[in-house]
């Protein structure tokens, strides 16, 4: 059976089920009935945290677990903050945590733990809550990767995904003098802002740099037959003033849904009078001349 400080325990807010021994005390829990209810199998422990179930841990629980173990002044932090705050795709197992300096290194305690230290204490966080805010949260995530490709690739994402808004990761990015892959990450960022939503339409828009043509416009808006709002990917007015529009897909286009969606957009286009030119993202990586080339001869 539970004690009534247990039972309170167990109901403040949507019930809370991760608890540090220290506020369990806090709210007249004693060493005696955590003992107890341990002994019982009614709760387990997960290294410093004692968690008020038997039972498998949800997401949020093994979170706040995390930070149990990480100290009182632990934020969630990169990968976990960006979940947190709703980014999808980029999701990693590790839970990882943000102290400031001196911190203290922390076991496993049966989870994947990372810890990150930072100089600059306090940091912002997210609505208040023990998590770090997404840009800083999004740039550190940025920063582990070996590669600036992914790098640039989850800022992308934060956009894209209507979490952030691009220029204030730029502001935060800029704040950043000594991030890894801070010059790349710059760029990327411009061709964010311009209207790049995807890690796809950035190499793209560099293709068409390095190719010198002339700059298409990104994410033109139009409606379509039914009046719905349609974004195109690159789009330039050719002398004749016909528009021709370069779609760029990814993986996700394969799905059938989407390729039927896809065509169904791309016969609109056509009745309209433009010219479509599709490409996978993987030949606007793997092979950008043969797309240089294409494009050349249509905008002459």
């Amino acid at each position: 059976m539970f004690s009534q400080a247990a039972q309170r325990a167990r109901g403040i807010g949507r019930p809370r089920m991760v608890w540090s021994a220290a506020d369990l005390h806090a709210i007249g829990v004693t060493d005696s009935v955590i003992r107890a209810n341990l002994a019982a199998d009614r709760w387990q422990r997960c290294g410093r945290a004692i968690v008020l179930h038997s039972g498998t841990l949800t997401q949020h629980e093994r979170w706040r677990a995390g930070l149990v173990n990480a100290g009182r002044r632990s934020l969630l932090t990169s990968f976990t903050a960006a979940e947190f705050a709703g980014l999808s795709g980029w999701e990693r197992p590790e839970i990882h945590v943000l102290g400031p300096p001196g911190a203290a290194s922390v076991s496993r305690a049966q989870l994947p733990l990372t810890l990150h230290r930072t100089s600059l204490w306090p940091v912002p966080t997210l609505g208040g809550y023990r998590c770090h805010a997404l840009d800083g949260a999004l740039l550190l995530a940025a920063a582990s990767f070996s590669s600036s490709r992914p790098a640039c690739g989850i800022l992308a994402a934060g956009v894209q995904q209507r979490l952030i808004d691009a220029k204030a990761l730029q502001q935060t990015l800029r704040m950043s003098p000594r991030l890894r892959h801070r010059r790349i990450l710059l760029s990327a960022m411009h061709d964010i802002i311009g209207g790049a939503q995807a890690l796809s339409e950035i190499d793209f828009i560099r293709l068409c740099r390095r190719a010198q043509l002339p700059p298409p416009e990104q994410q033109r808006i139009r409606r379509d037959s039914l009046g719905r709002r349609r974004y195109l990917d690159a789009s330039w007015r050719l002398p004749g003033g016909r528009l021709l529009v370069v779609e760029v897909d990814g993986a996700i286009h394969l799905s059938t849904k989407r390729w039927w969606d896809d065509q169904l957009r791309q016969n609109e286009l056509v009745i309209s009078g433009a010219v479509v030119l599709r490409f996978p993202s993987v030949i606007v990586r793997g092979q950008p001349e043969l797309i240089a080339v294409q494009l050349r001869r249509v905008l002459r």
